[in-house]
């Protein structure tokens, strides 16, 4: 459900938010730095997961401290997950467009223009930046977890009949419009494959995707995805693709 009109040269920047607070404003700050193409302005939706650390108000604090940058921020009273943080950020959203930011520092902000230009050409709907095309830089950790998103896209592919290189990416844009039109229900990481998924079957959308740089973090720096999550991930790419709409 929309909660308000969809404001056109905007953009919806959602960042689902649980135990970040060595992160979460470092990355805020680097939005906030980011010079958008066509002057596009910058609405940031922060969506704080019922973290057990103090970021809810260490956000706060920042919110008033920065009046002219554009923060909606909520909270969860419980812990429901990414996904349903990132179902609350696009039932508030009202950008003409929207994108997707973790609040650690695996992804860059100031690369939101590579996303932004296929659209604004009018080329494209959705833009999903992939960590396995283009020459930007990619930090290197874990071969099995390379591998498992490479299956995962794989098996993703099969259902939806693309052929995307990086399905498990967090950095998804979208017109705000066709995104809100989606029925979602993934609490967790399973929002990746669900949404690929209904994306796929919107007739005549058009999906791109673009190298994007990759800044990955190991377990001691906080990386929070595990084994269960993508054995899931398998679970919600079969549940969507075939007996889900």
């Amino acid at each position: 459900m929309e909660n308000s009109k969809i404001i056109s040269n905007q953009l919806s920047i959602i960042v689902p938010v649980y135990n970040e607070i060595k992160t979460t404003l470092l990355i805020i700050d680097k939005i906030k730095n980011v010079n958008l193409l066509n002057e596009i302005r910058k609405e940031i939706i922060v969506i704080n997961d019922c973290s057990t650390d103090d970021i809810g108000q260490s956000i706060k604090k920042y919110i008033n401290d920065n009046p002219d940058l554009k923060i909606k921020y909520f909270e969860h009273e419980i812990n429901k997950g990414k996904g349903a943080a990132i179902r609350t950020g696009i039932q508030n959203a009202t950008g003409d467009y929207l994108v997707i930011q973790d609040a650690d520092l695996e992804y860059d902000p100031s690369e939101y223009n590579l996303l932004l230009k296929p659209i604004l050409d009018g080329h494209a709907d959705v833009v999903y930046g992939s960590r396995f095309m283009g020459g930007k830089p990619h930090r290197i950790l874990f071969f099995w977890h390379s591998i498992g998103n490479k299956f995962l896209t794989f098996f993703s592919n099969m259902f939806t009949n693309l052929n995307l290189t990086d399905m498990e990416t967090c950095y998804k844009m979208f017109r705000t419009k066709i995104i809100k039109g989606i029925n979602l229900k993934e609490n967790r990481f399973g929002f990746e494959p669900e949404v690929t998924a209904k994306i796929s079957r919107i007739n005549d959308v058009r999906i791109y995707e673009i190298g994007i740089s990759y800044y990955g973090r190991t377990y001691q720096e906080g990386k929070k995805i595990k084994w269960k999550d993508g054995i899931w991930a398998i679970y919600c790419v079969i549940k969507y693709g075939l007996f889900s709409k």
